[in-house]
């Protein structure tokens, strides 16, 4: 289980999107996750006529590590760290670690 999944609001911590707020459009398998908006480079890339590829600058989002980024707590509107706990019935959910709020619904 991971503490960030695809979907999650995230707040980017450093570089220099850093403050920047997206949604997590993908989770590879080495630490790193795609967030929509961040991370953004511009790729030259060649026509690909069998593909059907358009020739040009295509702007793409590319990873970032997983430790850039923080969840973002709608409640104080901040980033903030999360913990793993399991409830009564056997389920093992995310919380906020400020607040002790449940993440998973």
């Amino acid at each position: 289980m991971h503490r960030i999944r695809k979907g999650d609001q995230v707040v980017v911590l450093t570089g220099k999107d850093r403050g920047k707020r997206g949604t997590v459009l993908r989770v590879l398998e080495n630490d790193r996750v795609v967030v929509e908006n961040v991370n953004v480079v511009k790729r030259h890339t060649r026509p690909n006529p069998m593909r059907g590829a358009q020739g040009g600058i295509v702007e793409k989002e590319m990873p970032i590590h997983v430790s850039n980024v923080a969840l973002f707590n709608p409640g104080p509107k901040k980033a903030d760290r999360v913990g793993f706990r399991t409830l009564e019935d056997g389920r093992k959910v995310r919380y906020f670690k400020s607040n002790g709020e449940v993440v998973d619904a």
